[in-house]
């Protein structure tokens, strides 16, 4: 069993890092739990045609399978980090990806749509829990020198699990059925979960905090009382809400004529999600030069393009707008999320869990509510209805002009 150990004395006044062999395991190690977490918690997006069919239930309430683990993991990230705080990253991080792997498989036994959403909200919830311990265990256990590219290995991990979970889920219900989708993915989270445990070197570094509310508090209020963050956390909100409402619903689209494509192809499409590297890179370059609002806003309009080129009906149109909505949107976030460290402080931590809070509430509540256009509207009730958070972000970007780059 690996667990933290409590530093001696001696260890606290050295802090030893983990050697070069170690930091290679811990690097393996915390980009498996990424990959794992992010396949699982989005397994049903490909997959809510056929729920439709399976539990004879609208496109909205089958939607609720997505929402549900991002409402569950938005709620729950603050209250976990401050466990992890309290009782240590590892057992945090194994407990959690165990657990999300075991509901996840169990997701694809569920006899009816209640208990498949009660899953999901399980999967969330244990999902919640490892962004923060995974950071803070990086803070801790590796030296300064390799935080970065051990960050930056996590979160490409994060993408690659996103996108491999939606498409294994898919190709595999295309051959079988959903639930073996589900379950072929609950296999993956419980092999990562035990290679999770034979890789991640012991932590030395941790001390227990004491779990104490008002302080935490109190930096809430100051935080909501600074000039740019709380409209950085409503970008986060509004551009993960359109972007898990154009995956979600379009998959309805495209199993219906004229396209009428099978749940193989249809996972393909999420494939796209591998242009969010390269709008990454190419934003924070571009940033450097131009300046971070000039780039956002410009990101900002290209997903709004996007949006408007999926109204059209040939196929090629369709993929092009939602690559460039997906190029916009990877491209935003990135830089909305380096803004906000910029303007963190002291407050890194709690900071950045606020931002991911706003960003997987957003997916949940735009993501669900944009199936009611798509109900009464179709098609294009739904590009009116993305469209709108876009142009909201666009107003914040602009109105933070007074804010600079700072």
């Amino acid at each position: 069993m690996r667990a933290e150990t409590p530093p001696s004395a001696g260890q606290a006044a050295v802090r030893p890092w983990l050697d070069a062999a170690a930091t290679r395991r811990a690097n393996w190690a915390l980009a498996l739990v990424g990959f794992a977490c992010f396949t699982l918690l989005y397994g049903t997006q490909p997959l809510l045609p056929q729920l439709t069919g399976a539990f004879a239930i609208s496109a909205v309430t089958a939607s609720l399978s997505v929402s549900a683990g991002t409402a569950a993991m938005a709620f729950l990230l603050i209250p976990w980090s401050l466990l992890s705080d309290r009782y240590g990253r590892v057992a945090l991080m194994r407990a959690c990806l165990f657990g999300a792997a075991i509901f996840g498989f169990a997701s694809a036994f569920a006899p009816d749509f209640p208990t498949l959403l009660l899953s999901r909200v399980c999967v969330g919830a244990c999902i919640a829990g490892v962004p923060a311990a995974a950071m803070a265990y990086l803070g801790e256990e590796l030296a300064p020198d390799q935080r970065a590219r051990a960050m930056g290995l996590y979160i490409a991990a994060n993408a690659l699990g996103g996108m491999s979970g939606r498409f294994l889920a898919a190709a595999v219900s295309e051959y079988l059925s959903w639930r073996h989708g589900l379950a072929a993915l609950g296999l993956l989270g419980l092999l990562a979960a035990a290679g999770f445990l034979r890789l991640l070197p012991r932590g030395s570094h941790f001390v227990a905090q004491p779990l104490q509310l008002r302080p935490l508090f109190a930096d809430v209020r100051n935080i909501y009382a600074d000039a740019g963050l709380p409209w950085l956390f409503w970008i986060a909100f509004l551009i993960m809400g359109a972007f898990v409402g154009i995956y979600n619903y379009l998959g309805f689209r495209l199993s219906l004529p004229p396209y009428a494509l099978g749940p193989a192809v249809i996972g393909a499409i999420f494939l796209l999600y591998a242009l969010g590297s390269l709008s990454s890179l190419l934003a924070a370059g571009a940033a450097a030069r131009h300046g971070r609002q000039r780039v956002i806003l410009a990101m900002s309009l290209c997903m709004a393009a996007g949006i408007g080129l999926t109204c059209f009906t040939p196929l090629p149109l369709i993929i092009g707008g939602l690559a460039l909505f997906t190029f916009g949107y990877f491209a935003v976030h990135s830089l909305a999320s380096a803004w906000v460290g910029r303007r963190a402080g002291t407050r890194r931590g709690l900071v950045s869990a606020l931002y991911l809070s706003s960003y997987y509430l957003g997916g949940s509540v735009i993501g669900y509510a944009a199936g009611w256009p798509w109900e009464h509207f179709a098609w294009p009730g739904v590009v009116g209805a993305l469209l709108l958070p876009v142009a909201l972000v666009i107003a914040i970007t602009l109105h933070l002009r007074k804010l600079g780059d700072a």
